[in-house]
Protein backbone atom coordinates (compact mmCIF):
# COMPACT_ATOMS: atom_id res chain seq x y z
CA UNK A 1 0.00 0.00 0.00
CA UNK A 2 1.01 3.65 0.04
CA UNK A 3 1.89 5.11 3.45
CA UNK A 4 0.65 2.49 5.97
CA UNK A 5 -0.15 5.25 8.45
CA UNK A 6 -1.04 7.91 5.91
CA UNK A 7 -4.72 8.09 6.76
CA UNK A 8 -3.77 8.50 10.45
CA UNK A 9 -1.10 11.15 9.89
CA UNK A 10 -3.00 13.19 7.25
CA UNK A 11 -6.63 13.41 8.25
CA UNK A 12 -7.42 16.57 6.32
CA UNK A 13 -8.63 16.33 2.74
CA UNK A 14 -6.95 18.91 0.47
CA UNK A 15 -8.30 19.33 -3.02
CA UNK A 16 -6.84 21.12 -6.00
CA UNK A 17 -6.89 24.92 -5.44
CA UNK A 18 -9.02 27.10 -7.70
CA UNK A 19 -7.87 30.38 -9.17
CA UNK A 20 -9.27 33.48 -7.43
CA UNK A 21 -12.80 34.31 -8.60
CA UNK A 22 -12.04 37.90 -9.74
CA UNK A 23 -9.24 36.53 -11.93
CA UNK A 24 -10.86 33.48 -13.44
CA UNK A 25 -14.13 35.10 -14.51
CA UNK A 26 -12.06 37.37 -16.76
CA UNK A 27 -11.09 34.45 -19.00
CA UNK A 28 -12.24 30.99 -20.10
CA UNK A 29 -9.27 28.96 -18.89
CA UNK A 30 -9.66 26.06 -16.46
CA UNK A 31 -10.39 27.23 -12.94
CA UNK A 32 -7.95 24.85 -11.22
CA UNK A 33 -4.33 25.52 -10.37
CA UNK A 34 -1.65 22.84 -10.23
CA UNK A 35 -1.55 20.92 -6.97
CA UNK A 36 1.59 21.12 -4.84
CA UNK A 37 3.56 17.88 -5.27
CA UNK A 38 4.03 17.36 -1.58
CA UNK A 39 0.33 17.80 -0.90
CA UNK A 40 -0.58 15.47 -3.75
CA UNK A 41 1.74 12.77 -2.41
CA UNK A 42 0.36 13.05 1.11
CA UNK A 43 -3.21 12.91 -0.19
CA UNK A 44 -2.45 9.79 -2.24
CA UNK A 45 -0.85 8.34 0.89
CA UNK A 46 -4.21 8.51 2.71
CA UNK A 47 -5.39 5.55 0.64
CA UNK A 48 -5.67 2.53 2.94
CA UNK A 49 -5.28 -0.22 0.31
CA UNK A 50 -8.42 -1.80 1.76
CA UNK A 51 -8.86 -5.54 1.77
CA UNK A 52 -12.07 -4.92 -0.17
CA UNK A 53 -11.60 -1.63 -2.05
CA UNK A 54 -15.15 -0.36 -2.36
CA UNK A 55 -13.89 2.46 -4.62
CA UNK A 56 -13.82 -0.26 -7.32
CA UNK A 57 -17.53 -0.82 -6.73
CA UNK A 58 -18.22 2.90 -7.03
CA UNK A 59 -16.38 3.21 -10.36
CA UNK A 60 -18.13 1.65 -13.38
CA UNK A 61 -14.73 1.35 -15.07
CA UNK A 62 -13.30 -0.68 -12.20
CA UNK A 63 -10.32 1.67 -11.95
CA UNK A 64 -7.41 0.18 -9.99
CA UNK A 65 -7.47 3.09 -7.58
CA UNK A 66 -5.39 1.77 -4.66
CA UNK A 67 -2.66 0.71 -7.08
CA UNK A 68 -2.20 4.07 -8.74
CA UNK A 69 -2.59 5.89 -5.42
CA UNK A 70 0.35 3.83 -4.16
CA UNK A 71 2.40 4.50 -7.29
CA UNK A 72 1.70 8.23 -7.04
CA UNK A 73 2.80 8.24 -3.41
CA UNK A 74 6.00 6.46 -4.45
CA UNK A 75 6.64 8.93 -7.29
CA UNK A 76 6.31 6.30 -10.02
CA UNK A 77 4.27 8.30 -12.50
CA UNK A 78 4.96 6.19 -15.58
CA UNK A 79 3.79 3.03 -13.84
CA UNK A 80 0.79 4.91 -12.45
CA UNK A 81 -0.45 5.93 -15.91
CA UNK A 82 -0.07 2.34 -17.11
CA UNK A 83 -2.38 1.15 -14.35
CA UNK A 84 -4.81 4.00 -14.97
CA UNK A 85 -4.94 3.41 -18.72
CA UNK A 86 -5.50 -0.29 -18.09
CA UNK A 87 -9.13 0.50 -17.25
CA UNK A 88 -9.78 4.05 -18.49
CA UNK A 89 -9.14 5.31 -22.01
CA UNK A 90 -9.58 8.97 -21.11
CA UNK A 91 -8.68 9.82 -17.51
CA UNK A 92 -8.12 13.45 -18.53
CA UNK A 93 -11.89 13.63 -19.15
CA UNK A 94 -13.10 11.77 -16.07
CA UNK A 95 -10.53 13.46 -13.83
CA UNK A 96 -12.04 16.81 -14.74
CA UNK A 97 -15.72 16.07 -15.34
CA UNK A 98 -16.77 12.99 -13.38
CA UNK A 99 -18.56 13.60 -10.05
CA UNK A 100 -16.42 10.81 -8.58
CA UNK A 101 -18.77 8.07 -7.33
CA UNK A 102 -15.53 6.28 -6.40
CA UNK A 103 -14.95 8.84 -3.64
CA UNK A 104 -18.45 8.27 -2.30
CA UNK A 105 -17.50 4.58 -1.95
CA UNK A 106 -14.09 5.20 -0.35
CA UNK A 107 -13.84 3.18 2.87
CA UNK A 108 -12.00 6.04 4.54
CA UNK A 109 -15.13 8.10 3.93
CA UNK A 110 -17.00 6.16 6.61
CA UNK A 111 -15.49 8.29 9.36
CA UNK A 112 -13.08 10.70 7.58
CA UNK A 113 -13.14 12.78 4.41
CA UNK A 114 -12.60 10.46 1.44
CA UNK A 115 -9.33 10.18 -0.44
CA UNK A 116 -9.00 12.77 -3.25
CA UNK A 117 -9.17 10.06 -5.89
CA UNK A 118 -10.26 12.33 -8.72
CA UNK A 119 -7.44 14.78 -8.03
CA UNK A 120 -4.81 12.02 -8.05
CA UNK A 121 -6.27 10.66 -11.28
CA UNK A 122 -6.04 13.93 -13.18
CA UNK A 123 -2.52 14.57 -11.90
CA UNK A 124 -1.39 11.19 -13.23
CA UNK A 125 -2.64 11.80 -16.76
CA UNK A 126 -1.47 15.43 -16.87
CA UNK A 127 2.02 14.33 -15.85
CA UNK A 128 1.89 11.56 -18.44
CA UNK A 129 1.10 13.96 -21.27
CA UNK A 130 3.74 16.41 -20.05
CA UNK A 131 6.42 13.72 -19.94
CA UNK A 132 5.53 12.07 -23.24
CA UNK A 133 4.29 8.84 -21.70
CA UNK A 134 1.04 8.83 -23.70
CA UNK A 135 1.93 7.25 -27.02
CA UNK A 136 -0.14 5.75 -29.86
CA UNK A 137 -0.82 2.02 -29.56
CA UNK A 138 -1.52 0.86 -33.14
CA UNK A 139 -2.55 -2.74 -33.69
CA UNK A 140 0.05 -5.35 -34.59
CA UNK A 141 -2.16 -6.63 -37.43
CA UNK A 142 -5.47 -5.77 -39.07
CA UNK A 143 -8.51 -8.00 -38.83
CA UNK A 144 -10.05 -7.03 -42.16
CA UNK A 145 -13.26 -6.06 -40.37
CA UNK A 146 -14.76 -2.57 -40.52
CA UNK A 147 -16.83 -0.66 -37.96
CA UNK A 148 -18.68 2.65 -38.17
CA UNK A 149 -19.11 4.53 -34.89
CA UNK A 150 -21.69 7.30 -35.02
CA UNK A 151 -21.02 9.99 -32.43
CA UNK A 152 -17.70 11.19 -31.05
CA UNK A 153 -18.50 11.77 -27.40
CA UNK A 154 -16.79 9.73 -24.67
CA UNK A 155 -18.73 6.55 -25.45
CA UNK A 156 -18.06 6.70 -29.18
CA UNK A 157 -14.38 7.51 -28.72
CA UNK A 158 -13.96 4.66 -26.24
CA UNK A 159 -15.59 2.18 -28.64
CA UNK A 160 -13.43 3.41 -31.49
CA UNK A 161 -10.14 3.30 -29.62
CA UNK A 162 -10.71 -0.18 -28.23
CA UNK A 163 -11.74 -1.63 -31.59
CA UNK A 164 -8.92 0.10 -33.46
CA UNK A 165 -6.35 -1.29 -31.05
CA UNK A 166 -7.46 -4.88 -31.68
CA UNK A 167 -7.10 -4.46 -35.42
CA UNK A 168 -10.46 -3.40 -36.82
CA UNK A 169 -10.73 -0.51 -39.25
CA UNK A 170 -12.90 2.06 -37.49
CA UNK A 171 -14.46 5.24 -38.85
CA UNK A 172 -16.05 7.72 -36.45
CA UNK A 173 -18.85 9.85 -37.88
CA UNK A 174 -19.61 13.22 -36.28
CA UNK A 175 -22.16 15.76 -37.47
CA UNK A 176 -20.26 18.73 -36.02
CA UNK A 177 -17.19 20.19 -37.66
CA UNK A 178 -14.85 18.90 -34.95
CA UNK A 179 -14.55 15.69 -32.95
CA UNK A 180 -15.65 15.50 -29.32
CA UNK A 181 -19.42 15.75 -29.15
CA UNK A 182 -20.51 17.53 -25.99
CA UNK A 183 -16.93 17.27 -24.72
CA UNK A 184 -16.13 19.76 -27.46
CA UNK A 185 -19.09 22.09 -27.57
CA UNK A 186 -21.17 21.26 -24.50
CA UNK A 187 -18.53 21.55 -21.76
CA UNK A 188 -17.20 25.08 -21.19
CA UNK A 189 -13.45 25.60 -21.33
CA UNK A 190 -13.35 26.71 -17.70
CA UNK A 191 -14.15 23.09 -16.83
CA UNK A 192 -12.02 21.45 -19.52
CA UNK A 193 -9.93 23.19 -22.16
CA UNK A 194 -10.22 21.60 -25.57
CA UNK A 195 -6.53 20.77 -25.75
CA UNK A 196 -7.50 17.70 -23.74
CA UNK A 197 -9.74 16.50 -26.58
CA UNK A 198 -7.38 17.51 -29.38
CA UNK A 199 -4.35 15.59 -28.15
CA UNK A 200 -6.36 12.43 -27.51
CA UNK A 201 -7.84 12.61 -31.00
CA UNK A 202 -4.33 12.96 -32.42
CA UNK A 203 -3.31 9.82 -30.55
CA UNK A 204 -6.30 7.95 -31.98
CA UNK A 205 -5.50 9.12 -35.51
CA UNK A 206 -1.95 7.84 -35.09
CA UNK A 207 -3.37 4.48 -33.98
CA UNK A 208 -5.44 4.25 -37.16
CA UNK A 209 -8.91 5.49 -36.22
CA UNK A 210 -10.49 7.47 -39.04
CA UNK A 211 -12.69 10.50 -38.42
CA UNK A 212 -15.48 11.83 -40.63
CA UNK A 213 -16.68 15.23 -39.44
CA UNK A 214 -19.58 17.29 -40.76
CA UNK A 215 -21.59 14.18 -41.61
CA UNK A 216 -25.13 13.92 -40.21
CA UNK A 217 -25.99 10.23 -40.24
CA UNK A 218 -29.64 9.80 -41.14
CA UNK A 219 -29.59 12.61 -43.70
CA UNK A 220 -26.16 13.12 -45.32
CA UNK A 221 -25.66 9.38 -45.24
CA UNK A 222 -28.28 6.89 -44.14
CA UNK A 223 -27.95 4.29 -41.42
CA UNK A 224 -28.81 1.68 -44.02
CA UNK A 225 -25.87 2.81 -46.17
CA UNK A 226 -23.52 2.48 -43.19
CA UNK A 227 -24.91 -0.97 -42.43
CA UNK A 228 -24.19 -2.11 -46.00
CA UNK A 229 -20.71 -0.55 -46.09
CA UNK A 230 -19.42 -1.69 -42.67
CA UNK A 231 -19.40 -5.04 -40.91
CA UNK A 232 -20.86 -3.41 -37.79
CA UNK A 233 -22.34 -0.06 -36.77
CA UNK A 234 -22.33 1.47 -33.28
CA UNK A 235 -24.83 4.14 -32.29
CA UNK A 236 -23.17 6.49 -29.78
CA UNK A 237 -25.09 9.68 -30.43
CA UNK A 238 -25.89 10.47 -26.80
CA UNK A 239 -29.17 11.54 -25.21
CA UNK A 240 -29.51 14.99 -26.68
CA UNK A 241 -33.26 15.64 -26.75
CA UNK A 242 -33.81 18.35 -24.09
CA UNK A 243 -36.65 18.25 -21.59
CA UNK A 244 -39.03 21.18 -22.19
CA UNK A 245 -41.25 23.12 -19.80
CA UNK A 246 -44.61 23.67 -21.57
CA UNK A 247 -46.14 26.33 -19.33
CA UNK A 248 -47.84 29.62 -20.25
CA UNK A 249 -45.48 32.04 -21.96
CA UNK A 250 -43.12 29.36 -23.28
CA UNK A 251 -43.12 30.98 -26.72
CA UNK A 252 -41.74 34.31 -25.54
CA UNK A 253 -38.46 35.51 -26.99
CA UNK A 254 -35.59 35.00 -24.55
CA UNK A 255 -36.29 31.41 -23.42
CA UNK A 256 -33.71 28.88 -24.59
CA UNK A 257 -32.60 25.32 -23.96
CA UNK A 258 -29.27 25.21 -22.15
CA UNK A 259 -27.37 23.62 -25.03
CA UNK A 260 -28.65 26.25 -27.46
CA UNK A 261 -26.81 28.70 -25.22
CA UNK A 262 -23.69 26.72 -24.35
CA UNK A 263 -22.76 25.39 -27.79
CA UNK A 264 -22.52 28.79 -29.53
CA UNK A 265 -20.71 30.22 -26.48
CA UNK A 266 -18.12 27.45 -26.70
CA UNK A 267 -17.72 28.01 -30.42
CA UNK A 268 -16.97 31.69 -29.82
CA UNK A 269 -14.38 30.77 -27.19
CA UNK A 270 -12.80 28.51 -29.81
CA UNK A 271 -12.40 31.52 -32.10
CA UNK A 272 -15.37 30.91 -34.37
CA UNK A 273 -17.82 33.58 -35.53
CA UNK A 274 -21.38 32.85 -34.47
CA UNK A 275 -24.27 34.85 -35.82
CA UNK A 276 -27.03 35.83 -33.39
CA UNK A 277 -25.20 34.41 -30.41
CA UNK A 278 -27.16 34.41 -27.16
CA UNK A 279 -25.23 36.87 -24.99
CA UNK A 280 -25.97 37.41 -21.29
CA UNK A 281 -23.99 40.64 -21.00
CA UNK A 282 -25.87 43.16 -18.87
CA UNK A 283 -28.94 40.91 -18.66
CA UNK A 284 -30.88 39.32 -15.82
CA UNK A 285 -30.62 35.57 -16.27
CA UNK A 286 -32.66 32.76 -14.73
CA UNK A 287 -31.53 29.14 -14.98
CA UNK A 288 -34.13 26.44 -14.40
CA UNK A 289 -32.45 23.32 -13.08
CA UNK A 290 -29.72 22.89 -10.51
CA UNK A 291 -27.50 20.25 -12.12
CA UNK A 292 -24.13 20.34 -13.84
CA UNK A 293 -25.50 21.80 -17.07
CA UNK A 294 -27.14 24.59 -15.10
CA UNK A 295 -23.80 25.30 -13.43
CA UNK A 296 -22.18 25.46 -16.88
CA UNK A 297 -24.75 28.08 -17.89
CA UNK A 298 -24.05 29.95 -14.67
CA UNK A 299 -20.30 30.10 -15.21
CA UNK A 300 -20.78 31.10 -18.84
CA UNK A 301 -23.18 33.91 -17.92
CA UNK A 302 -20.69 35.23 -15.35
CA UNK A 303 -17.95 35.37 -17.96
CA UNK A 304 -20.23 37.15 -20.42
CA UNK A 305 -20.97 39.82 -17.81
CA UNK A 306 -24.57 39.09 -16.80
CA UNK A 307 -26.21 41.68 -14.54
CA UNK A 308 -27.60 38.91 -12.32
CA UNK A 309 -28.03 35.16 -12.41
CA UNK A 310 -30.62 33.18 -10.43
CA UNK A 311 -30.82 29.39 -10.41
CA UNK A 312 -34.23 27.90 -9.57
CA UNK A 313 -34.74 24.30 -8.50
CA UNK A 314 -38.18 22.84 -7.87
CA UNK A 315 -37.04 20.41 -5.17
CA UNK A 316 -35.53 20.70 -1.71
CA UNK A 317 -31.95 21.74 -1.14
CA UNK A 318 -29.90 18.53 -0.81
CA UNK A 319 -28.33 17.85 2.59
CA UNK A 320 -24.69 18.57 3.41
CA UNK A 321 -24.25 15.07 4.88
CA UNK A 322 -25.41 11.64 3.76
CA UNK A 323 -29.11 11.01 4.25
CA UNK A 324 -30.07 7.81 6.08
CA UNK A 325 -31.62 6.33 2.93
CA UNK A 326 -28.32 6.80 1.04
CA UNK A 327 -25.80 5.03 3.28
CA UNK A 328 -22.18 4.36 2.44
CA UNK A 329 -21.07 3.12 -0.12
CA UNK A 330 -23.94 4.40 -2.27
CA UNK A 331 -23.58 7.61 -4.27
CA UNK A 332 -25.47 10.22 -2.21
CA UNK A 333 -27.25 13.34 -3.38
CA UNK A 334 -25.48 16.18 -1.55
CA UNK A 335 -25.47 19.96 -1.71
CA UNK A 336 -22.41 20.88 -3.72
CA UNK A 337 -20.76 24.17 -4.53
CA UNK A 338 -19.29 23.99 -8.02
CA UNK A 339 -16.74 26.52 -9.18
CA UNK A 340 -19.48 28.46 -10.96
CA UNK A 341 -21.48 28.79 -7.74
CA UNK A 342 -18.47 30.35 -6.03
CA UNK A 343 -18.47 33.06 -8.65
CA UNK A 344 -21.82 34.52 -7.70
CA UNK A 345 -25.50 34.21 -8.43
CA UNK A 346 -28.45 33.19 -6.30
CA UNK A 347 -29.61 29.62 -5.77
CA UNK A 348 -33.24 29.13 -4.81
CA UNK A 349 -34.80 25.79 -3.93
CA UNK A 350 -38.45 24.78 -3.59
CA UNK A 351 -39.26 27.16 -6.44
CA UNK A 352 -41.97 26.06 -8.87
CA UNK A 353 -42.03 27.89 -12.18
CA UNK A 354 -45.63 28.83 -12.90
CA UNK A 355 -45.48 31.08 -15.94
CA UNK A 356 -43.16 33.04 -18.20
CA UNK A 357 -44.31 36.65 -18.43
CA UNK A 358 -43.45 39.24 -21.04
CA UNK A 359 -44.41 42.22 -23.15
CA UNK A 360 -44.62 42.52 -26.93
CA UNK A 361 -43.53 38.92 -27.32
CA UNK A 362 -40.37 39.33 -25.24
CA UNK A 363 -39.60 37.81 -21.85
CA UNK A 364 -39.62 40.20 -18.90
CA UNK A 365 -39.86 37.84 -15.95
CA UNK A 366 -40.67 34.45 -14.48
CA UNK A 367 -43.60 33.86 -12.14
CA UNK A 368 -42.62 31.39 -9.42
CA UNK A 369 -44.26 29.99 -6.34
CA UNK A 370 -43.10 27.97 -3.37
CA UNK A 371 -43.14 24.23 -3.92
CA UNK A 372 -45.36 22.13 -1.69
CA UNK A 373 -45.69 18.37 -1.63
CA UNK A 374 -49.21 16.96 -2.02
CA UNK A 375 -49.65 13.18 -2.20
CA UNK A 376 -46.04 12.85 -3.22
CA UNK A 377 -46.35 15.41 -6.01
CA UNK A 378 -44.52 18.72 -6.19
CA UNK A 379 -47.00 21.52 -6.78
CA UNK A 380 -46.91 25.34 -6.64
CA UNK A 381 -48.33 26.62 -3.36
CA UNK A 382 -51.25 28.96 -3.87
CA UNK A 383 -50.77 32.51 -2.63
CA UNK A 384 -46.95 32.42 -2.78
CA UNK A 385 -46.53 33.59 -6.38
CA UNK A 386 -44.00 36.28 -7.22
CA UNK A 387 -42.34 37.52 -10.38
CA UNK A 388 -38.57 37.53 -10.81
CA UNK A 389 -37.37 39.94 -13.52
CA UNK A 390 -35.60 38.15 -16.35
CA UNK A 391 -34.24 38.93 -19.81
CA UNK A 392 -33.03 35.38 -20.46
CA UNK A 393 -34.15 31.97 -19.23
CA UNK A 394 -32.12 28.82 -19.80
CA UNK A 395 -33.90 25.48 -19.48
CA UNK A 396 -31.47 23.03 -17.90
CA UNK A 397 -33.93 20.29 -17.02
CA UNK A 398 -32.10 17.27 -18.33
CA UNK A 399 -32.60 15.19 -21.46
CA UNK A 400 -35.30 12.76 -22.49
CA UNK A 401 -33.42 10.43 -24.83
CA UNK A 402 -31.68 10.02 -28.15
CA UNK A 403 -32.64 11.84 -31.32
CA UNK A 404 -34.56 9.55 -33.74
CA UNK A 405 -32.35 10.62 -36.71
CA UNK A 406 -33.94 7.99 -38.97
CA UNK A 407 -32.69 5.09 -36.84
CA UNK A 408 -35.99 3.20 -36.79
CA UNK A 409 -36.94 3.94 -40.39
CA UNK A 410 -33.56 3.12 -41.91
CA UNK A 411 -32.30 0.12 -39.92
CA UNK A 412 -35.42 -0.88 -37.96
CA UNK A 413 -33.73 -0.37 -34.59
CA UNK A 414 -36.36 0.20 -31.93
CA UNK A 415 -36.63 2.70 -29.09
CA UNK A 416 -37.72 1.77 -25.57
CA UNK A 417 -40.35 3.53 -23.47
CA UNK A 418 -37.80 5.99 -22.06
CA UNK A 419 -36.71 7.34 -25.42
CA UNK A 420 -33.48 5.31 -25.60
CA UNK A 421 -32.37 2.99 -28.38
CA UNK A 422 -33.38 -0.48 -27.22
CA UNK A 423 -30.68 -3.16 -26.92
CA UNK A 424 -30.11 -6.62 -25.57
CA UNK A 425 -27.67 -7.80 -22.91
CA UNK A 426 -24.80 -7.53 -25.38
CA UNK A 427 -25.37 -3.94 -26.56
CA UNK A 428 -26.96 -5.07 -29.83
CA UNK A 429 -30.19 -3.55 -31.10
CA UNK A 430 -32.90 -5.71 -32.63
CA UNK A 431 -31.05 -5.27 -35.94
CA UNK A 432 -28.12 -7.66 -36.19
CA UNK A 433 -24.75 -5.94 -36.30
CA UNK A 434 -26.08 -2.60 -35.06
CA UNK A 435 -25.02 -1.82 -31.50
CA UNK A 436 -25.63 1.09 -29.13
CA UNK A 437 -23.46 2.45 -26.31
CA UNK A 438 -23.53 5.32 -23.85
CA UNK A 439 -26.37 7.74 -23.25
CA UNK A 440 -28.11 6.80 -26.52
CA UNK A 441 -28.95 3.43 -24.97
CA UNK A 442 -28.64 4.18 -21.29
CA UNK A 443 -30.21 7.61 -21.04
CA UNK A 444 -28.61 10.71 -19.58
CA UNK A 445 -25.80 9.57 -17.30
CA UNK A 446 -22.23 10.21 -16.14
CA UNK A 447 -19.16 10.44 -18.34
CA UNK A 448 -17.60 7.51 -16.50
CA UNK A 449 -20.58 5.36 -17.47
CA UNK A 450 -20.25 6.47 -21.10
CA UNK A 451 -16.62 5.35 -21.25
CA UNK A 452 -17.38 2.11 -19.40
CA UNK A 453 -20.21 1.31 -21.79
CA UNK A 454 -18.01 2.19 -24.74
CA UNK A 455 -15.36 -0.28 -23.59
CA UNK A 456 -17.93 -3.00 -22.94
CA UNK A 457 -19.72 -2.39 -26.24
CA UNK A 458 -16.38 -2.67 -28.05
CA UNK A 459 -15.92 -6.11 -26.49
CA UNK A 460 -19.39 -7.12 -27.69
CA UNK A 461 -18.69 -5.87 -31.22
CA UNK A 462 -15.32 -7.63 -31.31
CA UNK A 463 -16.92 -10.90 -30.23
CA UNK A 464 -19.65 -10.48 -32.86
CA UNK A 465 -17.05 -9.92 -35.59
CA UNK A 466 -14.40 -12.43 -34.51
CA UNK A 467 -16.23 -15.02 -32.39
CA UNK A 468 -14.23 -14.19 -29.27
CA UNK A 469 -12.59 -11.18 -27.66
CA UNK A 470 -9.80 -10.22 -25.31
CA UNK A 471 -11.30 -6.79 -24.65
CA UNK A 472 -12.62 -6.04 -21.15
CA UNK A 473 -16.34 -5.60 -20.57
CA UNK A 474 -16.64 -3.66 -17.30
CA UNK A 475 -20.41 -3.08 -17.31
CA UNK A 476 -23.57 -4.67 -18.70
CA UNK A 477 -26.34 -2.71 -20.42
CA UNK A 478 -29.02 -4.75 -18.63
CA UNK A 479 -29.25 -7.04 -15.64
CA UNK A 480 -27.92 -9.85 -17.80
CA UNK A 481 -24.25 -10.51 -17.13
CA UNK A 482 -21.77 -10.29 -19.99
CA UNK A 483 -18.86 -12.03 -18.31
CA UNK A 484 -18.85 -14.60 -21.14
CA UNK A 485 -17.35 -11.95 -23.40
Amino acid sequence: MADPRGFLKVRQRETQPRRPVPVRIMDWKEVYEAQDRGVLKSQAGRCMDCGIPFCHQGCPLGNLIPEWNDLTWRGKGEEAIERLHATNNFPEFTGRLCPAPCEASCVLGINQPAVTIKQVEVSIIDDAFENGWVQPLPPARLSGKTVAVVGSGPAGLAVAQQLTRVGHTVAVYERDDKIGGLLRYGIPDFKMEKEQVDRRVEQMKAEGTRFRTGVAVGTDVTWEQLRRRYDSVVIATGATVPRDLPIPGRGLEGIHFAMDYLVPANRVVAGETVEDQIDAKGKHVIILGGGDTGADCLGTAHRQGAASVTTLAIGKQPPLERASHQPWPTFPTLFEVASAHEEGGERTYLASTVEFVGENGKLTGVKVAETEFVDGKRLPKAGTERIIPADLVFLSLGFTGAEPAGITEQVSAEFDGRGNVARDGYYMTNTEGVFVAGDAGRGQSLIVWAIAEGRACAAAVDKYLMGSTILPAPVAPTDRAIAVL
